[in-house]
């Protein structure tokens, strides 16, 4: 791909497609063949938790208000006090005025963070932005924005659905600006393990560019919580938080993808030339939604009922598919990822169960990059998502197992 192109928006239009609107192309004139069951989108439907409406309307009066882009006292507060809840050996190793930044959702910091830190490397004649394949689109529309070359990780079964690190050249490595990585996993469920996020934030360091460790799925897991990339910093020492940034929000964690609310935080030299970015060209939280998120920070009961009706979702999909369709128990996130060769690969496989069963599923391929060989890491897969309530998951499951049987 040709680096700092003339016109990024038409770079941006030409790679960047969404997979929902490809799959609309793709099932155009096929009707479904039960009532649709829509298992694409991984946006959360449990229930949202029932204080949410009093927290918001507490905080009311703040839409009179302009509200702080770097977030409320309280807010960074409650975030840093969450951190060092989740992680134990972060405890006391966090400052929320230097280590915290709230975020209008997690995917509007992983866009805008590229472009300070492409900044911080302004010598570098072409900056690369390395990221998995299959990627989430952000990563891909904020190294093209940014004018750096995105450079493709295959992250497939062989490499345990992460990037071999090992095999990353070192003159990519030293003209990289930034490093998506998400742990667990979207779409395929893996986790990064402390040695592996060792290894990562090791080669950062190094080679001084920054880890983006996009851990929006931190929370939804189906035994052992996900290590996280700030407490594995931490141990390393080295400077603190040096080259690492870790993201998260509300949507998954807590039901409310609507809220958009997040927040990055590490390396606190990239956090205080971000602040200044952000302060002119980024969307501040309204004061009713800093409070809110506040509270949902604080609280975990929320979390854990949620998290269990995952847990029996999985167990659900095992019973029921285990023995038709070939995938792994996901130790993160919410989708189930099953290989889809014996049925000519993930698109023909969405189309046939859509027209045999009314269950759309997201074809793999729409959630990767095709390589110069013409391999795509996700060809031979669907993303399915568990978002559903148990009844409505139990019956598209029972429709697959009929098909299937």
């Amino acid at each position: 791909m040709p680096h700092h192109s003339a016109n990024p928006l038409g770079e941006l239009s030409r790679l960047i497609q969404s997979p929902f609107a490809r799959l609309r192309t793709a099932l155009d004139g096929i009707e479904p063949g039960l009532p649709p069951v829509d298992m694409t989108i991984g946006e959360p439907r449990h229930a949202m938790p029932g204080f949410l409406a009093e927290a918001l309307q507490a905080g009311f009066a703040g839409y009179a208000k302009y509200p702080p882009i770097q977030g409320t006292p309280e807010l960074v507060g409650a975030i840093g006090a969450w951190l060092q809840r989740r992680y134990p050996a972060l405890q006391g190793a966090i400052d929320p005025a230097r280590h915290i930044l709230p975020l209008s959702g997690s995917r509007e910091g992983l866009f805008t963070a590229i472009f300070p830190a492409i900044a911080r490397r302004a010598s570098v004649a072409r900056p690369a932005v390395l990221m998995p394949n299959p990627f989430y689109q952000a990563y891909l529309a904020a190294a093209v924005a940014a004018g750096a070359e995105p450079v493709f990780l295959a992250a497939e079964q062989s490499t345990g659905f992460l990037p071999d690190l090992d095999a990353i050249p070192a003159d990519t490595l030293a003209r990289t600006v930034a490093f998506y990585l998400a742990s667990p996993a979207n779409p395929q469920g893996s986790v990064a393990s402390p040695a592996y996020l060792a290894k990562a934030i090791g080669l950062a360091r190094e080679y001084d560019f920054l880890l983006f460790l996009d851990e929006c799925y931190s929370e939804v897991y189906t035994a052992l919580p996900p290590t996280g990339g700030l407490e594995t910093a931490h141990r390393l020492g080295a400077g603190d938080f040096a080259n690492v940034l870790t993201f998260n929000s509300l949507s998954k964690r807590s039901n409310v993808p609507g809220l958009r609310s997040g927040f990055i935080a590490g390396d606190e030299n990239f956090l205080a030339a971000f602040a200044k970015f952000r302060n002119v060209a980024a969307p501040q939280l309204a004061l009713p939604v800093q409070h809110a998120s506040a509270v949902l920070w604080g609280e975990e009961s929320h979390v854990e009922a949620s998290r269990a009706i995952y847990v029996e979702k999985f167990a659900l999909a095992r019973a029921m598919l285990g023995g038709a369709l070939d995938f792994a128990d996901p130790a993160g996130s919410f989708f189930l990822w099953p290989k889809m060769d014996h049925f000519g690969g993930g698109e023909a496989a969405a189309k046939t169960f859509w027209k045999e069963c009314g269950v759309k599923l997201l074809p793999g391929a729409y959630l990767a990059q095709t390589d110069s060989a013409g391999h795509n890491p996700g060809a031979d897969y669907v993303r399915i998502a568990l978002v559903d309530d148990l009844a409505l998951t139990r019956e598209a499951f029972a429709r697959l197992t009929r098909y299937l049987s």
